[in-house]
């Protein structure tokens, strides 16, 4: 029954490819644990782990590491987006795209200049 509950957190876990995942139930409680690849895929597990069970659920307990903790995320650029959709996407701020822009120098000389595919690192703030 509670493993039912969180399915959609595990669902979410296999499209995040949390890696050393393992899930069991003891009595009415479900054990989660595994490695997220960034602090921004953990806190969408948790954020999936709260619409299910509530802001302080009583019948799951999740052990997520992260493997990557010198970013926040990685972001695939796509067609039509700007840094700041992308700064309010990642943190509910389109102003911080300052930030997304230092983090990635090496490869954007002009924070209105970005293109389909580019690679950019979403810097902790």
């Amino acid at each position: 029954m509670v493993k039912s509950k969180y399915q959609n957190v595990l669902d979410l876990g296999e499209k995040l490819n949390i890696q050393n995942g393992d899930v069991k139930v003891e009595g009415d409680k479900l054990h989660i644990k595994g490695v997220a690849n960034t602090q921004y895929d953990k806190n969408l597990l948790w954020d999936q782990i709260k619409a299910s069970g509530g802001e302080s659920p009583n019948d799951i307990v999740a052990d997520i590491d992260v493997a990557d903790t010198t970013v926040y995320a990685r972001h695939t650029v796509e067609s039509g987006e700007s840094l700041s959709k992308i700064a309010k996407h990642y943190y509910k701020d389109p102003m911080k795209y300052n930030a997304i822009f230092e983090a990635n120098k090496d490869i954007l000389k002009n924070p209105d200049m970005i293109h389909p595919g580019q690679e950019l690192v979403i810097p902790n703030i």
